[in-house]
Order: C-alpha cells, then structure tokens, then sequence
C-alpha cells in the first residue's frame, strides 16, 4: 500500500511540473552587464509579435495600465549593485520589472516581488518608476528584446519589439 501510495506521489509531483513547464509557452531570454565589477541582469519571456504589430498588441493599454513586460513568468531584474536610474535609486537585490503607459510615454517600473505570474501584478509592491526613452529601432524586433550594454559611465536598458524602443540609461552608485 505505501509503494502504490509513494507512485501516487510522485506521479502528481511529476505532472505538476511537467504541466508547469508546458505553461510557459514563450522561450525566455537573457541580458547581462558587469559594472564596476558588479553583475546586473534581466530574465524574461520573448513573445512573438507573429503577423501582428506592437501597436496592435500595446495600443489597449491605457494611461496608467501596465505591460508585463515580456509573456509568462515576470521579468525578473537583478542587480549586485545600487543603481541610480536618474534620480531614482534601485537597491541591489531581485526584483520584477513592468512597463507602465502614461499620459505622454512610458515609464520602467520596478516590483518588489519577483517569480510571479505575469499577469499578477501588485502595485503596492511597486517602489521606484524611471521615465523611458522612446525611440523607432533601424530593424524591427519580432520577438521582444530586452538588452543591457555599457552607455555614458554606467549602462543603458533597451526595450524593443517591432517598431518600439524604449530605454533608460543607470550607473552604479
């Protein structure tokens, strides 16, 4: 009865996970930056924009409504080192990113929870917005894009999926 009862176990366990890694139906992407010895990344889903346009898909949102920023999962943000976004500071640790629509642009918004589902966004969780730089890219992006490189004495996040480029330039403090 306890090996019937341990195959049961481990069989729903198994599902489980299966099932979990089957939800995330989009491929994740990856960007990494050394600054100043210390490592800042940024982990996301890469949906496809697939025959649609980004103003199709991002058009709905409202002022004030916010973009996940990415498919499935949240976009996780780490950083090893305080960072200076303008003049809004973003301690070192893990945290969630989300793009929110305003009035006359976008803004980068960081969360203090991090490995949620995307579309689970809690405001209350959010401590600290940087304005983003809009911009028309060269070359269209398919798929979302998001890059960190080195730029001025610090670095820069970009942000691309078709026509659209957003970006906002931080160093470490």
């Amino acid at each position: 009865m306890k090996r019937i009862f341990s195959l049961a176990v481990g069989l729903a366990i198994f599902a489980a996970l299966a099932g979990s890694a089957r939800a995330q139906r989009n491929p994740r992407g990856t960007s990494k930056l050394e600054l100043k010895g210390k490592t800042v990344s940024v982990e996301y889903g890469r949906p496809a924009l697939k025959g649609r346009s980004e103003t199709e898909m991002l058009g709905k949102l409202k002022p004030g409504d916010f973009w996940r920023l990415g498919a499935d999962k949240s976009t996780t943000f780490s950083t090893a080192a305080d960072l200076a976004f303008g003049d809004v500071t973003v301690p070192q640790g893990e945290y969630s990113l989300w793009v929110q629509r305003t009035a006359d642009g976008w803004k980068l918004v960081f969360n203090k929870q991090h490995g949620q589902w995307g579309t689970d966004h809690d405001t209350a969780q959010d401590f600290a917005s940087a304005p983003l730089k809009e911009t028309k890219p060269s070359k269209p992006a398919e798929m979302v894009t998001i890059t960190l490189a080195k730029g001025g004495a610090g670095g820069v996040l970009t942000i691309q999926w078709g026509q659209l480029g957003l970006s906002a330039n931080f160093a470490a403090k």
